[in-house]
């Protein structure tokens, strides 16, 4: 009991089957080091209840941090997590070799780190499970999609030849069902097996999707946030969720910037030495064009996606696509980032303000709408009276001096 007194931090580093926590008291010495196994959970839970209540564990976001957090906080703990990235990186600083007892400690240890350069969002239940679904539903989307090109194998491989610009729509299955008849088929037995059973396996993800679908469509039609995103040019329901469900909460990005950046699809820096004024000018240079890679790639995705439909619905964001990729001849990709960029920032405003979204944006400071003219002076209009007096502007009656 007069250790328990002196803990004031834990570090546990995660494993599939065992956690190893490492105990440390306010001046960052090892008070007790212990092996917690995961197959018994009322085990692990008496083991828990025994750190005192409230103390902070620090652990790592790598794959299945969530129900160990779960599990801290039930027995009335303060989980915090930190970026694996960034922790292996300082180790690696440090020049120690890894381990599970070193990483334990060096978590245990960024407590006393007067800056949280470590930590990053612990999202609660209920956002890890829309994300959960939202990984499914694209799971199996995936696996529909590796399906239909195997169908399309099959009939390449036998010199089965179609017009059907969509193979899978109405026309389309029909014709794929009459194939696997033996009297109408010019597969062989063995093609036309392979066929039916992928012709099956198609049709049950696809109840699967729809079934994930149904249910996306129904939090569409609860959360507002949901609602303000689907008024974006671009943005229709599944990427409202999928937005919605990686973002979790608005609040904890201070303003559009960080939530472009977290997004992957701000631009960053890429300075070197080797500098070519000529390439730079010309736009051949990969300066400014880079867009990092530490945040949630869902997200890079959805807005590079909803900037396909924002092209084709609105000038004004088309406008941007074009002065980016010089009217669509070069670098289209990069113009649809540019344009999710802009969808990220209007997004930011919507969700943060409560507001809906208008196709007209609000003059800009210091613009000839906003009551400045050229060489910027401001423009004045001309009152018919004198504010506060009632008498005419200009006056009619003469100074008396």
């Amino acid at each position: 009991m007069k250790n328990e007194r002196k803990v004031t931090q834990v570090g546990c580093d995660c494993h599939r089957r065992f956690t190893m926590a490492v105990s440390m008291d306010e001046e960052g010495r090892v008070v007790r080091r212990e092996r917690l196994k995961h197959r018994d959970r009322g085990v692990l839970r008496e083991s828990l209840r025994a750190w005192p209540a409230g103390t902070p564990v620090v652990l790592e976001a790598t794959f299945g941090w969530g129900w160990f957090a779960d599990e801290l906080q039930a027995c009335g703990l303060e989980p915090r997590l930190a970026d694996s990235r960034k922790v292996a990186g300082w180790r690696k600083a440090q020049g120690l070799a890894k381990s599970d007892r070193t990483d334990a400690e060096l978590l245990a240890s960024l407590w006393n780190e007067k800056r949280r350069w470590w930590e990053v969002w612990l999202a609660p239940p209920e956002v890890r499970e829309q994300r959960e679904q939202l990984r499914y539903r694209m799971s199996l989307v995936k696996m529909q999609t590796q399906l239909k090109n195997k169908v399309h194998a099959i009939l390449h491989c036998h010199g089965v030849y179609h017009e059907f610009t969509d193979l899978f729509g109405v026309a389309g299955r029909r014709f794929l069902n009459l194939l696997v008849v033996p009297e109408n088929s010019s597969l062989p037995e063995s093609g036309r097996t392979i066929l039916r059973g992928y012709l099956q396996l198609l049709d049950h993800f696809r109840r699967q999707i729809a079934q994930v679908t149904r249910r996306f469509r129904r939090g569409a039609r609860t959360l507002p946030e949901m609602k303000r995103l689907m008024k974006l040019p671009g943005v229709s329901w599944i990427l409202s969720y999928t937005i919605v469900a990686e973002v979790g909460r608005i609040d904890r990005f201070r303003n559009g910037k960080h939530l472009a950046s977290y997004s992957l699809v701000a631009p960053r820096a890429h300075d070197t030495g080797d500098r070519d004024d000529e390439k730079e000018a010309s736009g051949e240079s990969p300066k400014g064009r880079h867009v990092g890679f530490a945040g949630r790639r869902t997200l890079k995705w959805a807005w590079i996606q909803a900037a396909h439909g924002a092209v084709r619905k609105e000038s004004r964001f088309r406008e941007i696509f074009d002065r980016r990729t010089n009217g669509g001849k070069r670098d289209r990709n990069r113009g649809y980032i540019a344009v999710g960029h802009a969808l990220c920032l209007q997004a930011h405003v919507l969700w943060s303000k409560h507001i809906d979204y208008n196709d007209t944006p609000p003059p800009r400071p210091g613009s000839i709408a906003n009551g400045v003219g050229e060489g910027g002076r401001r423009r004045h209009k001309r009152r018919t009276s004198r504010p506060g007096t009632g008498q005419p502007d200009p006056t009619l009656v003469a100074a008396v001096h």
